[in-house]
């Protein structure tokens, strides 16, 4: 049997769409997907995204196993309140999940794990704190609410008390707080600003309701999905896994190789990766006529050769086919995909197509 989220109820009430995500009964949508994507990007919509995982790391030796088990060094996050993204990759260099951790205060981490990988991910987290002083928490009884677009921030803290709202006004992005057992944090995975909200269960219907009020629409992980796709945000299981290093999947940038001493998992098989030459990257594909780009397509590149899509949709805000796709490093600015037997015309561009409600190619 599927878990439930706190908000289960409430979903079926408002006559969501549920389906089966990561064990998970999820809303898909509460009617329309493509009003939802539009409401996320020209004013406000929230997610209940509680089947994510929060994990606390605490204990003298915090630091030194999240430097060890991260690709990104932990290290950058100076200032309390500070988040880093990172990959956690295997002795290969693959990526056995993509996540945020948060720098709560001394010794205190806060980190949010893939629910479709919390099962791999909780076994490998626990294989490697085993020899640090730390201690490694899944928090229970917690709701996630991720409010999204331009309008997230004001209507978030206007359904707030007054000491949370003060609070998170002064949170720049990447940035979080706690607030009266509240975690707030400025992330997201929809390319818009907002809040991702994590609250005790016994407080969400209220704050649901509260949002509500303000004009914030509930939306479900359909349009979640052609969001993120259309801010070039890599979906775990499609853009990367196990068997991709982050050096194919346009992760490269939270991979920190600066600090020689630092030994974290997977380093030799990426410095080796480097050293010989990566064969692939992550590329965003724009269609140039009519159709839709879907995941698996073969993309060709003329005089250099294959990939595939990772992930592909029609834009809703682009109102045009786009899609990541794994290519040759050679590849330069155009390709074709195997469409129903047509090769059709693509550019290609860095895999990002939506930010801030704009086009940015």
């Amino acid at each position: 049997m599927a878990k439930q989220t706190a908000l289960y109820a409430i979903h079926q009430d408002s006559n969501a769409k549920i389906v089966d995500f990561g064990g998970w009964d999820m809303p898909l949508h509460y009617g329309s997907q493509i009003d939802e994507h539009h409401h996320v990007r020209q004013k406000a919509g929230m997610f209940d995204v509680s089947h994510m995982t929060t994990v606390d790391i605490e204990g003298p030796q915090a630091k030194e196993f999240l430097r060890h088990l991260l690709a990104n060094d932990i290290n950058k996050l100076a200032v309390p309140g500070k988040a880093l993204y990172s990959g956690m990759l295997n002795e290969t260099g693959g990526v056995i999940d993509d996540l945020i951790t948060y720098y709560r205060g001394e010794n205190s981490y806060r980190m949010v794990v893939n629910a479709s990988t919390y099962e791999k991910d909780m076994v490998w987290l626990n294989k490697q704190i085993a020899n640090f002083d730390a201690s490694l928490v899944h928090r229970e009884g917690l709701t996630t609410l991720a409010v999204q677009g331009p309008e997230a921030r004001q209507a978030a803290m206007a359904a707030m008390s007054t000491t949370m709202a003060e609070k998170s006004a002064e949170l720049g992005p990447f940035f979080c707080a706690d607030v009266d057992g509240w975690f707030i944090a400025r992330t997201g995975y929809t390319g818009e600003d907002g809040f991702e909200i994590t609250l005790p269960d016994s407080a969400a219907e209220a704050y649901w309701n509260a949002l509500l009020e303000q004009g914030v629409a509930p939306c479900g992980l359909g349009c979640r999905d052609t969001l993120r796709l259309e801010a070039g945000m890599n979906l775990y299981g499609s853009d990367m896994d196990e068997s991709i290093s982050p050096l194919e999947a346009n992760m490269g940038w939270t991979v920190d190789l600066k600090d020689e001493q630092r030994d974290f998992i997977g380093r030799s098989a990426i410095e080796a990766e480097k050293a010989a030459g990566v064969k692939n990257k992550l590329v965003g594909l724009v269609l140039e006529g009519k159709g839709v780009l879907r995941s698996h397509q073969k993309v060709i590149i003329p005089g250099v050769g294959e990939g595939e899509i990772t992930s592909g949709s029609f834009s809703p805000t682009l109102k045009v086919g786009i899609a990541m796709a794994r290519v040759p490093t050679a590849t330069a600015d155009s390709a074709l995909v195997e469409v129903r037997n047509k090769q059709l015309p693509v550019r290609v561009i860095k895999a990002s197509f939506v930010r801030n409600g704009k086009q940015v190619f």
